[in-house]
């Protein structure tokens, strides 16, 4: 059966075609997912623990500059001071099947999101649409540079700093393996998210929910939310809050640009109509 026009869909017409874009996100997941938890061996020793091990480059990093530095650091340490433990009869098992689907989401980001196109694109005019393709392309790279940023920045800095924090000597670093994990994929999944500023203050501008003079009137409350969420996502301290603050400014500053170039093009295509 040929799809209806958008003009012919009623609400109920919407919400099974959407019903069906979700099915084939889910589905995709899934089977994604299914792939990721045959390998979970790999991901686990290769990725998820590997911030445990002294040998992760953002460790040798950070510990190269405190010794051109002369600083002493927790980076230069033998090892992290931390034992994984499992306190639950299923809490391997479940750490193995939220982990699957962690990994099928991020891996198939981009055909989520272009399902999510093709369900907005019907009411978008011919141009929008043929200048809105790229916006899969651009808004998986922010999503993966978000990933890859919570895994090698914020994951490793937050792991040192609280396996290292100690109130005493008698308390030994005995973390289950569902906080380690969670600990993990908030930070990637957060940052993933995150990065996808730009993204959403595109689709705010097009509907004119939001303009760049908005956006520079309350930069400064921006600036306090940053870091007010650099101090939620990172451990508390100054350094690693600047480290995650710095990007998250960038994406705002670069989202005022945005912002800019939208009502720009908005007020051309007026100026050609009149």
């Amino acid at each position: 059966m040929a799809k209806k026009n958008i003009n012919e869909m009623s609400f109920l017409d919407h919400l099974e075609d959407l019903r069906w874009h979700l099915i084939r996100i889910v589905l995709a997941i899934v089977i994604v997912g299914a792939v990721a938890f045959i390998s979970s061996r790999f991901i686990f020793d290769e990725i998820i623990f590997a911030p445990l091990e002294m040998d992760f480059p953002t460790y040798d990093f950070l510990c190269r500059c405190a010794n051109f530095i002369n600083v002493d650091t927790t980076f230069c340490g033998e090892k992290i001071p931390l034992i994984l433990q499992n306190r639950t009869m299923a809490g391997q098992f479940s750490a193995d099947i939220w982990t699957a689907v962690l990994g099928g989401f991020i891996l198939s980001f981009p055909y989520v999101i272009y399902q999510f196109w093709k369900f907005i694109s019907p009411a978008m005019h011919s141009n929008e649409r043929k200048h809105s393709r790229g916006f899969i392309i651009v808004s998986s790279l922010l999503f993966f540079i978000g990933v890859l940023f919570g895994y090698y920045i914020i994951c490793p800095l937050s792991i040192n700093f609280l396996a290292n924090y100690s109130i005493s000597k008698m308390v030994d670093n005995q973390i289950d393996i569902s906080s380690y994990i969670g600990l993990v994929r908030n930070s990637v999944l957060a940052s993933g998210l995150i990065f996808e500023l730009p993204i959403i203050i595109f689709f705010l501008t097009k509907v004119g929910l939001v303009t760049p003079e908005f956006l520079r009137k309350y930069r400064k409350y921006a600036l306090v939310i940053v870091l007010i969420l650099s101090a939620i996502i990172t451990p508390p301290d100054i350094a690693s809050q600047v480290i995650v603050a710095i990007p998250i400014l960038v994406l705002y500053q670069v989202s005022i640009f945005i912002s800019k170039m939208v009502i720009r093009n908005q007020r051309r295509k007026e100026k050609v109509r009149v």
